[in-house]
């Protein structure tokens, strides 16, 4: 589906004026549709990878072998706790 205003009411979070092409530390956050657990559990308070999880992981280790302006610092595959919030 194409991106409509009418519909869809999205705002940007950017900052008006920067350029994100400039060197800088950048905090990125992905959820899946519905905030779908896909990509393991939670194992005595420690997330368990699955496949799925695994193939993310490796994906995101990949992103700096092929983007050589990229350095990746402390990241992490997580799954949010439903607790009724959603």
């Amino acid at each position: 589906m194409k991106y409509n205003s009418e519909i869809h009411h999205r705002r940007s979070i950017r900052l008006k004026g920067y350029d994100y092409s400039r060197a800088g530390a950048y905090f990125i956050t992905i959820c899946t549709q519905n905030r779908e657990c896909l990509f393991g559990d939670i194992l005595d308070g420690v997330m368990r990878l699955n496949d799925a999880g695994e193939i993310v992981a490796d994906e995101w280790l990949k992103t700096a072998a092929i983007r050589h302006e990229i350095e990746l610092d402390v990241w992490v595959v997580m799954q949010t706790i439903s607790m009724g919030l959603w």
